[in-house]
C-alpha cells in the first residue's frame, strides 16, 4: 500500500512513520528497507479481501498517474467498499493485477466497478508467454490492416482462460519480455462466436489518453467500431456459410472459411498510432 492516513491526510511510508488503513482503519507499519519499495503493511489482514501485496510492477504503473488518482476508496449502494488502484477524472477505474485471480472475484470486480480497465502482468509465468506466442502464431490476421487478430478460444491458455467472458477492457503487459516494450495487448470485451479479438495497443497512448481524460473517446473511435464491424462480419459469414453448406460443401470447409477474416476493417476509420500493426517479432 502506498498511502496511509494520518490525521485525515494521506501520507507515504517513511522510516518510523505511523498511519492507518484508509479502507479498514487498522494500524499500518511503514516498511522502508533497501530492497523492496517503501510501502505500508498491515499488522493484520486488511478487511478489503480484494487487496493484494504491491509489487514494483504495481508501483511503476501507479506512478504513471497523478497521486490524487491513486488508491481511491470506492463504495456501492450496499456500503461495500474497496480500494481502486486508479480512479481517473473520467470515472475509469484501473486495476493492476499481478497475481492470479479467481474468476468469481474477477466477475465481482467487473460488476462492482461500472467503468473498469484491467492491466494484467503477463510476465508472472514463463508458460503464459510461451502460450501467448502460440496463440498469435495460430491466430487469423485481418488483412490488409494487420490491426486485428481473431483467435479460436484457446482452452489450453491459462492466462486467457482466467480472463474469458469479461465485460471490461483487458490489457496484457508483457514488460521487458516483449521485444518492443511500447505496446500492450488488448483483449476486446466480448467474444465473437466463441472467438477472441486481440490488438496491439500503444502503451504511451494508453497512458496519455487516460491522463488527458480522453479515454472515453478511444472507446467511441476504436473499441465500439471494431466490435460493431466484427459482429456484422460474423453475421455475414454465417449467412454465407449456410449458403455454402446448402450447396453441399463440407463442414470442414465451413469452419475454415469462417475463421479467415479478410478486410473486415477496410471501411472502419481509426486514429493513427494507437493500434499497432501485428508483425514479427510478436513477443
Amino acid at each position: 500500500m502506498k498511502f496511509a492516513l494520518l490525521n485525515d491526510k494521506r501520507i507515504e511510508a517513511t522510516k518510523g512513520a505511523k498511519g492507518i488503513c484508509p479502507s479498514c482503519s487498522s494500524e499500518l507499519v511503514a516498511r522502508c528497507g533497501e530492497i523492496k519499495i517503501h510501502h505500508w503493511a498491515h499488522k493484520k489482514k486488511c478487511d478489503d479481501h480484494w487487496w493484494e501485496n504491491e509489487t514494483e510492477w504495481h508501483r511503476n504503473w501507479k506512478n504513471r498517474f497523478p497521486k490524487e488518482w491513486q488508491e481511491i476508496i470506492q463504495h456501492d449502494r450496499s456500503g461495500e467498499k474497496h480500494i481502486a488502484d486508479i480512479k481517473t477524472k473520467e470515472g475509469w477505474v484501473i486495476e493492476f493485477q499481478h497475481s492470479r485471480i479467481e474468476p468469481e472475484e474477477r466477475r465481482s470486480r467487473d460488476s462492482f466497478y461500472s467503468k473498469l480497465i484491467w492491466v494484467i502482468d503477463g510476465t508472472r509465468l514463463k508458460t503464459d508467454i510461451k502460450q501467448f506466442k502460440k496463440i498469435i502464431d495460430e491466430g487469423h490476421l485481418d488483412a490488409p490492416s494487420l490491426l486485428l487478430l481473431l483467435v479460436s478460444f484457446p482452452d489450453w491458455s491459462r492466462l486467457l482462460m482466467d480472463w474469458k467472458n469479461s465485460n471490461s477492457l483487458i490489457f496484457i503487459d508483457f514488460g521487458m519480455e516483449y521485444v518492443n516494450n511500447q505496446d500492450l495487448w488488448l483483449i476486446y470485451p466480448k467474444k465473437i462466436d466463441g472467438n477472441i479479438l486481440l490488438s496491439k495497443f500503444s502503451r504511451s497512448a494508453f497512458i496519455q489518453y487516460l491522463n488527458d481524460s480522453e479515454f472515453g473517446g478511444i472507446i467511441d473511435l476504436i473499441i465500439n467500431p471494431i466490435q460493431k464491424t466484427t459482429q456484422e462480419y460474423s453475421k455475414e459469414q454465417k449467412k454465407r456459410n449456410n449458403e455454402l453448406l446448402s450447396e453441399g460443401l463440407s463442414t470442414q470447409f465451413y469452419s475454415n472459411y469462417f475463421l479467415f477474416p479478410q478486410n473486415i476493417l477496410e471501411k472502419t476509420t481509426l486514429p493513427n498510432n494507437i493500434l499497432k500493426k501485428i508483425e514479427p517479432p510478436y513477443l
